[in-house]
Protein backbone atom coordinates (compact mmCIF):
# COMPACT_ATOMS: atom_id res chain seq x y z
CA UNK A 1 0.00 0.00 0.00
CA UNK A 2 1.26 3.41 -0.94
CA UNK A 3 -0.47 6.10 1.24
CA UNK A 4 -1.00 9.62 -1.43
CA UNK A 5 -2.41 11.90 0.87
CA UNK A 6 -4.97 12.09 3.84
CA UNK A 7 -8.06 13.58 4.95
CA UNK A 8 -7.15 15.67 7.85
CA UNK A 9 -6.68 19.27 7.08
CA UNK A 10 -3.84 21.50 9.32
CA UNK A 11 -5.07 24.65 10.86
CA UNK A 12 -1.36 26.67 10.15
CA UNK A 13 1.39 26.29 7.55
CA UNK A 14 3.75 22.93 9.01
CA UNK A 15 6.82 24.94 9.17
CA UNK A 16 8.96 22.28 10.65
CA UNK A 17 7.43 19.32 8.73
CA UNK A 18 8.57 21.59 5.46
CA UNK A 19 12.00 22.38 6.81
CA UNK A 20 12.76 18.30 7.88
CA UNK A 21 11.74 17.63 4.39
CA UNK A 22 14.30 20.23 2.93
CA UNK A 23 17.08 19.70 5.18
CA UNK A 24 16.89 15.52 3.76
CA UNK A 25 16.54 16.38 0.51
CA UNK A 26 19.28 19.00 0.67
CA UNK A 27 21.84 16.38 1.86
CA UNK A 28 20.56 13.56 -0.58
CA UNK A 29 21.00 16.24 -3.45
CA UNK A 30 24.51 17.06 -1.67
CA UNK A 31 25.38 13.38 -1.64
CA UNK A 32 24.42 12.60 -5.15
CA UNK A 33 26.53 15.23 -6.58
CA UNK A 34 29.80 13.05 -4.75
CA UNK A 35 32.18 10.86 -6.63
CA UNK A 36 32.11 7.26 -5.70
CA UNK A 37 34.38 7.28 -3.11
CA UNK A 38 33.49 10.52 -1.37
CA UNK A 39 30.11 9.70 -1.24
CA UNK A 40 31.88 6.53 0.75
CA UNK A 41 33.73 8.44 2.97
CA UNK A 42 30.93 11.22 3.59
CA UNK A 43 28.16 7.86 4.75
CA UNK A 44 30.82 6.52 6.74
CA UNK A 45 31.88 9.61 8.72
CA UNK A 46 28.44 10.61 9.48
CA UNK A 47 26.59 7.97 9.39
CA UNK A 48 25.71 5.87 12.92
CA UNK A 49 28.43 2.80 12.45
CA UNK A 50 27.40 1.03 15.55
CA UNK A 51 30.58 -0.65 15.88
CA UNK A 52 32.52 2.47 16.30
CA UNK A 53 29.92 4.18 18.66
CA UNK A 54 29.48 1.17 20.87
CA UNK A 55 33.71 1.37 21.24
CA UNK A 56 33.51 5.67 22.16
CA UNK A 57 29.99 6.02 23.17
CA UNK A 58 30.73 9.20 24.73
CA UNK A 59 33.05 11.06 21.61
CA UNK A 60 31.29 14.12 20.62
CA UNK A 61 31.60 13.10 17.02
CA UNK A 62 30.20 9.69 17.61
CA UNK A 63 27.06 11.45 19.53
CA UNK A 64 26.83 14.00 16.28
CA UNK A 65 26.31 10.95 14.38
CA UNK A 66 23.10 9.90 16.03
CA UNK A 67 21.57 12.89 14.84
CA UNK A 68 23.49 13.89 11.31
CA UNK A 69 22.22 10.10 10.53
CA UNK A 70 18.87 11.31 10.51
CA UNK A 71 19.18 13.55 7.25
CA UNK A 72 21.61 11.11 5.23
CA UNK A 73 19.90 8.66 3.07
CA UNK A 74 20.82 5.78 0.60
CA UNK A 75 19.29 6.36 -2.56
CA UNK A 76 16.19 7.58 -4.21
CA UNK A 77 13.90 4.80 -3.11
CA UNK A 78 14.83 5.54 0.44
CA UNK A 79 14.55 9.13 0.38
CA UNK A 80 11.38 9.29 -1.61
CA UNK A 81 9.19 7.05 0.42
CA UNK A 82 10.29 8.49 4.20
CA UNK A 83 9.59 11.98 2.71
CA UNK A 84 6.18 10.72 1.27
CA UNK A 85 5.24 9.52 4.87
CA UNK A 86 6.84 12.39 6.57
CA UNK A 87 4.38 14.99 4.80
CA UNK A 88 1.35 13.03 4.80
CA UNK A 89 1.35 12.15 8.41
CA UNK A 90 3.76 14.53 9.71
CA UNK A 91 2.03 18.06 8.97
CA UNK A 92 -1.19 17.18 11.45
CA UNK A 93 1.24 15.77 14.12
CA UNK A 94 3.24 19.12 14.19
CA UNK A 95 -0.60 20.94 14.25
CA UNK A 96 -1.47 18.77 17.25
CA UNK A 97 2.11 19.27 19.08
CA UNK A 98 2.99 22.78 18.13
CA UNK A 99 6.26 23.33 16.10
CA UNK A 100 9.26 23.32 18.83
CA UNK A 101 7.03 20.33 20.58
CA UNK A 102 6.88 18.47 17.24
CA UNK A 103 10.79 18.99 16.14
CA UNK A 104 11.84 17.87 19.89
CA UNK A 105 9.60 15.06 19.76
CA UNK A 106 10.87 13.72 15.75
CA UNK A 107 14.03 13.91 17.32
CA UNK A 108 13.66 12.00 20.26
CA UNK A 109 12.14 9.25 17.95
CA UNK A 110 15.16 9.34 15.73
CA UNK A 111 17.48 9.15 18.71
CA UNK A 112 15.65 6.32 20.37
CA UNK A 113 15.41 4.04 17.10
CA UNK A 114 19.20 4.37 16.64
CA UNK A 115 19.99 2.83 19.96
CA UNK A 116 17.31 0.19 19.72
CA UNK A 117 19.02 -0.85 16.23
CA UNK A 118 22.56 -0.97 17.71
CA UNK A 119 21.00 -3.20 20.91
CA UNK A 120 19.09 -5.58 18.53
CA UNK A 121 21.80 -5.46 15.59
CA UNK A 122 24.90 -5.50 17.88
CA UNK A 123 28.15 -3.91 17.44
CA UNK A 124 28.54 -4.54 13.55
CA UNK A 125 30.56 -2.44 11.04
CA UNK A 126 27.37 -1.03 8.96
CA UNK A 127 26.51 1.92 9.02
CA UNK A 128 23.38 3.06 9.99
CA UNK A 129 21.34 6.45 8.16
CA UNK A 130 17.89 7.42 7.78
CA UNK A 131 14.99 9.04 8.53
CA UNK A 132 12.87 5.86 8.74
CA UNK A 133 12.99 5.66 12.66
CA UNK A 134 11.88 9.50 13.52
CA UNK A 135 9.26 9.24 10.65
CA UNK A 136 8.00 5.92 12.77
CA UNK A 137 7.21 7.69 15.82
CA UNK A 138 5.44 10.47 13.57
CA UNK A 139 3.42 7.34 12.52
CA UNK A 140 2.29 5.97 15.96
CA UNK A 141 1.51 9.21 17.15
CA UNK A 142 -0.97 10.20 13.96
CA UNK A 143 -2.54 6.71 14.46
CA UNK A 144 -2.95 7.42 17.86
CA UNK A 145 -3.86 11.57 17.55
CA UNK A 146 -5.89 10.86 14.72
CA UNK A 147 -7.75 7.89 14.52
CA UNK A 148 -10.59 8.50 12.41
CA UNK A 149 -8.73 9.74 9.89
CA UNK A 150 -8.44 8.16 6.00
CA UNK A 151 -5.75 7.85 3.71
CA UNK A 152 -5.89 7.69 -0.12
CA UNK A 153 -4.18 5.16 -0.68
CA UNK A 154 -2.65 3.23 -4.04
CA UNK A 155 -3.01 -0.72 -3.54
CA UNK A 156 -0.78 -2.72 -6.44
CA UNK A 157 -2.88 -5.61 -7.50
CA UNK A 158 -0.70 -7.55 -9.64
CA UNK A 159 -0.77 -5.10 -12.80
CA UNK A 160 -3.39 -3.39 -11.54
CA UNK A 161 -3.35 -0.03 -9.08
CA UNK A 162 -6.43 0.16 -7.14
CA UNK A 163 -7.84 3.56 -5.42
CA UNK A 164 -8.86 3.59 -2.36
CA UNK A 165 -9.74 5.24 0.96
CA UNK A 166 -8.36 3.27 3.99
CA UNK A 167 -8.40 4.30 7.59
CA UNK A 168 -5.19 6.15 8.54
CA UNK A 169 -5.02 3.48 11.22
CA UNK A 170 -5.52 0.43 9.63
CA UNK A 171 -2.43 1.70 7.07
CA UNK A 172 0.12 2.36 9.86
CA UNK A 173 -1.00 -0.68 11.80
CA UNK A 174 -0.24 -2.84 8.41
CA UNK A 175 3.18 -0.71 7.77
CA UNK A 176 3.96 -1.79 11.64
CA UNK A 177 3.35 -5.68 11.36
CA UNK A 178 5.44 -5.65 8.49
CA UNK A 179 8.19 -4.04 10.61
CA UNK A 180 7.57 -6.24 13.07
CA UNK A 181 7.66 -9.46 11.31
CA UNK A 182 10.86 -8.74 9.50
CA UNK A 183 12.33 -7.62 12.78
CA UNK A 184 11.11 -10.63 14.69
CA UNK A 185 13.27 -12.56 11.33
CA UNK A 186 16.23 -10.84 11.49
CA UNK A 187 16.91 -11.98 14.62
CA UNK A 188 17.62 -15.24 13.20
CA UNK A 189 21.18 -16.16 13.26
CA UNK A 190 23.34 -14.07 10.42
CA UNK A 191 20.82 -12.12 9.37
CA UNK A 192 21.37 -9.10 11.65
CA UNK A 193 25.19 -8.51 10.53
CA UNK A 194 24.18 -8.69 6.54
CA UNK A 195 22.61 -5.36 6.15
CA UNK A 196 19.58 -3.84 4.66
CA UNK A 197 16.77 -2.60 6.58
CA UNK A 198 17.28 -1.30 9.90
CA UNK A 199 13.68 -3.02 11.20
CA UNK A 200 14.39 -2.30 15.20
CA UNK A 201 15.18 1.18 14.47
CA UNK A 202 11.51 1.43 12.96
CA UNK A 203 10.08 -0.25 15.88
CA UNK A 204 11.87 1.68 18.26
CA UNK A 205 11.11 5.19 17.02
CA UNK A 206 7.28 3.71 16.68
CA UNK A 207 7.42 2.68 20.17
CA UNK A 208 8.34 6.18 21.41
CA UNK A 209 6.11 7.87 19.42
CA UNK A 210 3.24 5.54 20.52
CA UNK A 211 4.10 6.06 24.18
CA UNK A 212 4.21 10.16 24.04
CA UNK A 213 1.06 10.05 22.26
CA UNK A 214 -1.12 7.69 24.67
CA UNK A 215 0.22 10.18 27.05
CA UNK A 216 -0.49 13.19 25.55
CA UNK A 217 -3.99 11.92 24.73
CA UNK A 218 -4.24 10.73 28.56
CA UNK A 219 -3.32 13.52 29.62
CA UNK A 220 -5.42 15.78 27.20
CA UNK A 221 -8.95 13.33 28.38
CA UNK A 222 -7.83 13.71 31.67
CA UNK A 223 -7.77 17.62 31.97
CA UNK A 224 -10.14 19.61 34.03
CA UNK A 225 -12.69 21.17 31.76
CA UNK A 226 -13.51 24.07 34.08
CA UNK A 227 -15.38 26.32 31.56
CA UNK A 228 -17.74 23.43 31.51
CA UNK A 229 -17.81 22.77 35.60
CA UNK A 230 -18.93 26.56 35.76
CA UNK A 231 -15.35 28.35 36.01
CA UNK A 232 -14.69 31.42 34.26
Amino acid sequence: MIPIKDDNPTRRLPVVTVTLILANVAVFLYEISLSSTEFSRFITQWSVVPARFVANPLSPHELATIFTSMFMHAGWLHIGGNMLYLWIFGNNVEDRLGRLGFLGFYLLSGVVATVAQIAAGGAIDIPSLGASGAIAGVLAAYAVLFPGAAVLTLIPIFFFVEVARIPAAFVIGFWFLLQLGNGVASLAPGIAQTGGVAWFAHLGGFATGLVIALALKARTTTRPRYRDAGWR
